[in-house]
């Protein structure tokens, strides 16, 4: 009897154990992208909150060398930020964790250039997902992948520096409960220079989706890519300060939209007795103009040096909250399918063409620049386009993106023991023309330009082997 009981419980606890790994590998598989960009659209509204070494420093972009010792938020309350997000009838709200200085305002263990080691020696992160979340309120967090005082910067990145950002975002994925969000930046942008290939794009996102499936990762990565097109991002993002801007004429996708309520993101000596941005403005011809284009739209608002918001801001907030209110309505926008999160195999490798329109040769289209394209001489009638990797390569996709869209019927062809193979035949009429296929190896690959309305041109043709 003594031994069936053993070997029952022995039993009980081993089908325990299953159960708990099946659930925690369910968990791990998290919801469709869709659905999560359906959430993450419908919240509307949230707060950004840009609190950081910069606030003590009258500056967005502080010294690299600035000493911890500079940042002491005497008065911090998280719980004022929260209330007053509320006011504004925001969901939620985004911290910056790190920004582009390098100073991390949580209990990391990666570098004494923290919080911890300033006079305040108190966890930042941990008060704002407390009291946001004891508000009621989701929470994100901004971190940024440039970093000046560790000097992961263009033409300084070492391998220690690529684990320095995993060991980092995975303190702030496991240690903070569910984020909603991650806002990445720095990252393949023009002033940080800092390529996906250098910070490999891929890795992060898959080790930000094995911490937190359902955790949206977002690269402010606007201005480069096409505004029709998920390159590097669960959602497409504008930095409005920055002159980003969706374009009406297309399609809208679930977006986000970015916006300092004040002068400047971090905040300035001035700012007390500098007017805000117009509340009625920013709810009239902003907020409720972006919404209505499956747009998010998150406000920032700065702390002061004593960890408050301003009167001034305070009241702005309660305005907005009095002109709007979260009316629970849905977005309607077209599916993505998944993001492109691969390098680019034909980035600046070897292309032919059929004859070129003057200047505008074969090596515009695989630079990685979305500006400039290949151009087909008018005299061609069958024209093609094709790269050539000299050494075989495994890829399971293609993406043709024209500015304006032009060809029509097209055929894909891969390289492969000396014989051309068929990836897609057909007719697509998108600008972004994404040909997902099973995953083949060939050395070249081309594209044979069927029906089109005028001369074709190829802004970027890429090749991918993405993660499935």
């Amino acid at each position: 009897m003594k031994l069936f009981t053993t070997v029952r419980s022995l039993f009980i606890a081993c089908a325990l154990v299953v159960t708990a790994i099946s659930g925690h590998a369910q968990q791990k598989r998290g919801k469709p992208l869709n659905e999560l960009q359906q959430s993450f659209v419908d919240l509307k509204f949230g707060m950004f909150i840009h609190f950081n070494i910069p606030t003590y420093f009258n500056q967005d972009w502080p010294d690299p060398e600035a000493s911890p010792s500079a940042f002491n938020p005497t008065k911090l309350n998280a719980d004022q930020w929260a209330k007053a997000a509320k006011s504004a009838h925001m969901t939620y709200g985004c911290l910056t964790t790190k920004h582009h200085s390098g100073f991390c305002i949580w209990d990391t263990k990666t570098t004494d250039y923290s919080v911890m080691h300033s006079p305040y020696k108190k966890d930042v992160v941990r008060q704002f997902v407390n009291a946001f979340r004891a508000n009621g309120l989701k929470v994100m967090l901004y971190y940024s992948i440039l970093d000046t005082h560790h000097k992961l910067r263009p033409n300084e990145i070492k391998p220690w520096h690529i684990e320095m950002v995993k060991k980092q975002l995975t303190e702030l994925l496991t240690n903070y409960g569910p984020i909603e969000a991650l806002i990445i930046d720095g990252w393949d942008a023009p002033w940080s220079r800092i390529s996906y290939d250098d910070i490999p794009f891929q890795q992060i996102y898959q080790l930000v989706k094995s911490l937190q499936p359902n955790c949206i990762l977002m690269d402010l990565n606007g201005a480069k890519y096409p505004k029709d097109g998920l390159y590097y991002t669960d959602i497409k993002t504008y930095e409005m300060g920055a002159g980003q801007r969706m374009s009406k004429d297309i399609n809208q996708m679930p977006s986000l939209a970015c916006l300092p309520l004040q002068s400047s993101w971090f905040w300035k000596t001035n700012m007390p007795t500098t007017p805000v941005k117009d509340p009625a403005k920013l709810v009239n011809e902003t907020l409720v103009t972006l919404n209505k284009a499956n747009c998010n739209f998150i406000l920032n608002v700065a702390p002061n040096r004593d960890g408050l918001f301003d009167e001034n801001a305070l009241d702005a907030l309660k305005t907005i909250g009095s002109l709007w209110n979260n009316d629970g309505s849905k977005s309607d926008f077209k599916a993505t399918g998944a993001p492109i999160i691969a390098s680019n195999l034909a980035k600046h490798q070897p292309a032919n063409s059929s004859w070129s329109d003057d200047m505008n040769i074969m090596d515009f289209a695989n630079d990685d620049d979305f500006d400039s394209s290949w151009q087909s001489n008018p005299e061609v009638k069958n024209p093609w386009y094709e790269v050539d990797f000299r050494t075989p390569q495994t890829f399971n996709a293609v993406v043709v993106f024209e500015h304006k869209p032009n060809i029509k019927k097209y055929k894909l062809e891969y390289f492969s023991n000396n014989t051309w193979k068929v990836l897609f035949e057909g007719e697509n009429l998108n600008r972004v023309k994404l040909n997902r296929f099973p995953a083949v190896k060939g050395e070249k690959v081309r594209m044979a330009i069927q029906t089109y309305d005028n001369a074709p041109s190829i802004a970027e043709f890429q090749i991918y082997n993405e993660p499935r």
